[in-house]
């Protein structure tokens, strides 16, 4: 594809609520594609399964948003100063070395046998939140636990204290889809920029203050110890705060709109629970919360599957478009819980791969496990169309989904009940 063709529109009420035709046009077309984001910038898109497992393993490809070019600066709606110098030089945008040494603050707190370790105590927060719920009825799944049980979970694995916890506010989760200087909601935008900024300082005198064994306070002392730099340190409070809570309540929304697109799928796995792990994989390659990867730089001017990309300008894989891939996944739209191997591209590949993977899985098995255990008879309580997806520009989620359910025979959790069944 040549520079000057005329770019696809990556947005839209119909494009986020079903890209899937849109990214399997674009497969048959090629790798490569120009594309248009709402904010006017555009960049390269790689779809299919090859293309964007190369792309993420690329060495050439950088993630520093210094790679970027004048015509990509001007539109990209990236986040004001000062607070991009002090909030934007987190791990998703560096490169080796940097990254390398940030990345390894932050393995172990992830580590998959610890966060294992935890499931028990994750288990007894996802009953809590369903424990006020009526016996059958109806209720918005967001609401009262999708946007609830993720950041809950992230509290106990980075060590937030309980105080901060009750403090945060689930609306500074939009600083990451920044709108333009122009756009009459930047003066919100940045308002949020400027909340979330302070209880980062707060949270970090507070953390100085009363340091303990945890993430957070790991980092605390990293700085201390000139390991980091203040902005390296609020940047990556800011990323675990944010990343490490919103993609898990999109994927666990968009798993239960597949569900409730799929009566069957879910009538089988909530009969036989022991699918679950397998159905987890599943339904992220079938629908990510990650829809497309942050932006990615060439140094100059580059050749990749036979289009030359300038230097500077962004290149985007398309994670979703490469997990319905047809030629890496057979009968690649359906929902198969026996699929094997599934090697979906749903936290990435390569040195960006998510370090939250084993946690995020964790928690979307406890999450519709409980849910399908403790509310049955699932269902939407509106029409699908009604649906509102978020006009994020890279995730993939619904702001809320009410749902009607019916009664469980047996009151009380699935721990302390008299029955594991309800």
């Amino acid at each position: 594809m040549s520079p000057s063709s005329e770019p696809v529109e990556l947005y839209g009420p119909e494009y986020k609520r079903n890209p899937y035709p849109l990214y399997a046009e674009l497969r048959e077309r090629g790798p490569v594609h120009r594309v248009r984001f709402p904010s006017g910038v555009c960049a390269w898109l790689v779809t299919g399964y090859d293309a964007a497992h190369q792309a993420l393993t690329d060495p050439r490809l950088g993630k520093h948003h210094s790679r970027g070019n004048a015509a990509w600066r001007a539109r990209a709606s990236i986040m004001p100063e000062p607070q991009h110098s002090q909030l934007q030089v987190h791990l998703l945008h560096q490169d080796p070395p940097r990254h390398t040494a940030l990345r390894r603050l932050i393995t172990d707190a992830f580590a998959p046998q610890r966060v294992e370790s935890l499931r028990p105590r994750f288990q007894g927060m996802a009953d809590a939140l369903l424990d006020g719920l009526p016996d059958s009825g109806g209720t918005d799944l967001v609401e009262v636990f999708a946007a609830r049980f993720p950041f809950q979970v992230l509290a106990e694995v980075i060590g937030l204290p309980e105080e901060f916890a009750d403090r945060f506010d689930r609306d500074w989760g939009k600083v990451v889809q920044p709108v333009g200087p122009e756009d009459p909601g930047r003066p919100a935008y940045e308002a949020r920029l400027r909340g979330l900024q302070q209880y980062i300082a707060d949270l970090v005198r507070h953390k100085r203050a009363e340091c303990g064994e945890d993430l957070l306070s790991r980092l605390v002392a990293a700085r201390d110890a000139e390991r980091l730099g203040k902005e390296e340190l609020d940047s990556m409070v800011f990323q675990l705060l944010v990343a490490g809570q919103e993609p898990v309540t999109n994927q666990i929304t968009t798993a239960l709109v597949t569900l409730l697109r799929h009566p069957a799928r879910l009538a089988e796995l909530a009969a036989r629970p022991e699918l679950l792990p397998r159905a987890v994989e599943e339904l992220l390659r079938h629908d990510s919360a990650f829809e497309l990867t942050t932006w990615r730089f060439f140094a100059e001017d580059t050749e990749l599957h036979g289009t030359r990309i300038p230097a500077g300008d962004s290149v985007i894989v398309s994670l979703s478009a490469a997990n319905r891939d047809s030629r890496r996944f057979p009968d690649a739209d359906a929902l198969h819980f026996d699929r094997t191997p599934n090697p979906h591209l749903a936290f990435g590949h390569g040195i960006h791969f998510c370090p939250g993977a084993t946690l995020a899985r964790i928690e979307l098995q406890i999450a519709l496990g409980t849910l399908l255990r403790r509310l049955p008879d699932l269902r939407l309580a509106v029409p699908e169309d009604e649906l509102e997806w978020t006009p994020a520009v890279l995730a993939r989620g619904v702001g809320r989904l009410p749902v009607s359910y019916g009664r469980c025979p047996y009151a009380g959790s699935g721990v302390n009940g008299p029955d594991a069944a309800c």
